[in-house]
């Protein structure tokens, strides 16, 4: 089966193939002098039960440790050679790996990435030395202050949606995984209906599809995978907005300032409609020199250092927060102006000149996104192996475009309640 999504915006054609294998391939010709190959999985740590959470991040660093076929440090040996660059990424939600290289060796890489994704070798000796490299990122994430802040804030927000867990697992799990586990963990989530690979550079699209098409037939061995050899995370449903004001605070030594975090629960990719207004919301509350609460918080009254809002979207759930830093004597205040700007949302429509701003905003975010192969192959792979489906993707600046004063509004009421939230506050101990 074949889609061209020749729609608006133009910038943006790229052609969906899904093989019968179930592997499903994005491609895009691009006039630039490069190709983005970008393999993403639909699996992340929300998808791990509780006794092996940080299994998708630690097979993420075992993926490079070598393949039956590719010794270890061999496959990032040729790619620096080639003067081509490699990475990949663990979240909630996914892991995506992707190579950047000139378009004459995509044939000659492509097929070496898709080797080291689809059959890692998973060897013990291996395993246990990149624990100990997984354990010490683990111990330099909880020694951030502005980490620890984070993690606290997403234990306090969900009660039992997995997205209250770190990405990265506690150090006891990982300290008792074994290597069978993750070979079984691999066998069962790395499988072609589980990628979609984003390819977009300068060469024909069929070429592109053709790359990749037979790297992965190259490389792929069906096998059978019994249901219950890997252990599943519960299906929870999304959690019901705060009722109350639930706050968590605590001191931290290492800290010269406060920081505070407040976060409401809002619908995620799974309901995407709903989470443009809360976009703009966002934009307009607090990101930028003009946005309300910079320009009260920090520029009129000096009550924060830093201060920032987001709508952060995830699959089934998201979290729309503010994040400040500042003295622990302004925390009340700055609470309550802050509630005072969530309440006036609610009760005063946002002024048209404000919204076009946004919108022109959102545009040229969009284009300037998507000027590069690895913007596009990024933001294909996303949305597609989340959502399965590019047309929210191609069409975000004319629904972020379409959103009213009184939707913006509507959300806020819906959804930013002043009186219901979560607060997390880390104080200096002096």
């Amino acid at each position: 089966m074949t889609l061209n999504l020749a729609e608006k915006p133009l910038l943006n054609q790229p052609t969906i193939q899904k093989l019968a294998n179930g592997l499903t391939i994005i491609a895009e010709q691009m006039p630039v002098d490069a190709v983005n190959l970008n393999v993403w999985l639909n699996v992340g740590s929300a998808k791990e039960p509780d006794e092996i959470n940080g299994m998708a991040h630690f097979l993420e660093h075992m993926v490079f440790k070598g393949t039956p076929k590719l010794k270890i440090g061999e496959f990032e040996q040729v790619i620096e050679e080639k003067g081509a660059i490699t990475n990949a990424a663990t979240s909630q939600d996914y892991t995506h790996y992707y190579i950047t290289t000139a378009p004459q060796d995509l044939a000659e890489l492509a097929p070496l990435q898709l080797d080291v994704v689809l059959n890692p070798s998973l060897e013990e000796s291996a395993f246990e030395r990149e624990k100990l490299v997984v354990l010490e990122e683990i111990r330099r994430s909880e020694d951030n202050p502005g980490s620890r802040t984070f993690y606290q804030a997403m234990e306090t927000c969900f009660e039992s949606l997995p997205y209250r867990r770190k990405v990265l697992g506690p150090a006891e799990v990982i300290q008792n995984l074994h290597s069978q586990q993750m070979q079984n963990f691999h066998q069962n989530w790395y499988q072609p209906q589980s990628m979609t690979a984003a390819v977009v550079g300068n060469l024909p699209v069929e070429k592109l599809i053709e790359i990749v098409s037979n790297s992965f037939a190259t490389n792929y061995q069906s096998s059978t995978i019994p249901s219950l050899r890997v252990p599943k995370a519960p299906v929870v449903s999304a959690e019901k907005p705060f009722s109350r004001i639930v706050r968590q605070e605590s001191a931290d030594e290492t800290l010269q300032q406060a920081r505070m975090i407040m976060m409401w629960r809002v619908p995620g990719m799974v309901d995407l409609p709903e989470t443009y207004a809360l976009d703009i919301i966002a934009v307009i509350l607090g990101q930028g020199k003009v946005s309300r609460l910079f320009r009260e918080l920090r520029e009129e009254k000096g009550l924060v250092n830093r201060i920032g809002v987001s709508n952060m979207t995830q699959t089934q759930q998201g979290v729309f927060y503010i994040s400040a830093q500042l003295p622990a004597e302004n925390i009340v205040e700055v609470e309550k102006l802050i509630r005072e700007h969530l309440q006036r949302f609610q009760t005063e429509l946002v002024a048209t000149k404000d919204i076009e701003r946004i919108r022109k905003q959102v545009a040229n975010r969009f284009v300037f996104a998507n000027e590069r192969p690895s913007d596009r192959a990024n933001l294909y792979g996303y949305y597609y192996s989340q959502i399965q489906d590019l047309t929210p993707a191609l069409n975000y600046p004319s629904l972020i475009q379409a959103v009213s004063a009184e939707d913006l509004q509507v959300a806020a009421q819906n959804y930013l309640d002043p009186d219901a939230y979560g607060v997390v506050v880390m104080k200096p101990t002096s």
